[in-house]
């Protein structure tokens, strides 16, 4: 397990290198420790600007040995945004450590945690919390297939899709409430009120009751939260959803 002095000694490694590596025009602190919430369980987030004429593959290749030779990495993910491709490696001390390689022109804040380290950035539009449209549609489409699932005796499959929906309740909340909807990142900021009754959709087990009222309960939580935001469009989805829970 790591310490946050290891994690700290690698960092700032990490930032010497970029600064050492003349490809590298720019970089930024990103993430927890950019935004002063950083704790013992936080990762490295850091956000590299390529210069002008940098061949990102080949500094992707360079920065993943060393990563692999020098920082315990075994093993790593991309995931690309634009023509930024965001490398997420894990090390043998559990540690996460997320380095993000941008094109000139990419290099900029899309989010609050940017803490300029040296270089210049760019400004960039900051998106915008999710669609609610999308968000309610996908819940009820969830809702279609766990009660299918259900009813033909696929459990594993009913949970998957209760699940979903609830946790697509629980983004519309955040939304409602002005905090992060991605990746569960708000939920523990919701109001009491708010997760209280969606409690009842965690799915404690897969028999076919336990099931039944999980569901119910997320349709429930998801007829409270359209109603909050487009009481017409929750009228028309109570009696579709109403039956779909029995």
């Amino acid at each position: 397990m790591f310490t946050p002095a290891e994690r700290e000694r690698l960092r700032d490694a990490l930032i010497a290198r970029a600064r050492a590596d003349a490809r590298v025009a720019g970089a930024a602190l990103t993430g927890s420790a950019a935004g002063g919430t950083e704790d013992r369980w936080s990762d490295i987030d850091l956000f590299f600007g390529l210069a002008e004429g940098a061949d990102q593959d080949a500094v992707l290749a360079d920065w993943t040995a060393w990563m692999r030779a020098e920082a315990g990495a075994v093993e790593h993910m991309d995931v690309r945004l634009g023509g930024t491709v965001y490398r997420v490696f894990l090390l043998a001390s559990t540690l996460q450590v997320d380095l993000a390689f941008a094109p000139a022109g990419e290099f900029g804040a899309i989010a609050p945690t940017f803490r300029l380290l040296f270089g210049e950035a760019v400004e960039r539009p900051r998106p915008g919390p999710p669609d609610t449209t999308g968000l309610i549609g996908w819940a009820w489409l969830y809702a279609l297939h766990a009660r299918s699932s259900v009813e033909r005796g696929k459990a594993w499959q009913a949970e998957y899709m209760i699940s979903g929906l609830r946790d697509h309740v629980l983004a519309l909340a955040c939304v409602r409430h002005g905090v992060p909807a991605g990746q569960g990142r708000g939920m523990d900021l919701l109001p009491p009120e708010v997760t209280r009754g969606l409690t009842g959709a965690l799915v404690g087990s897969l028999d076919e009751a336990s099931l039944r009222r999980a569901f119910a309960a997320a349709v429930r939580g998801l007829l409270s939260e359209v109603a909050a935001v487009d009481p017409g469009l929750a009228e028309r989805l109570r009696g579709p959803l109403g039956e779909l829970a029995g």
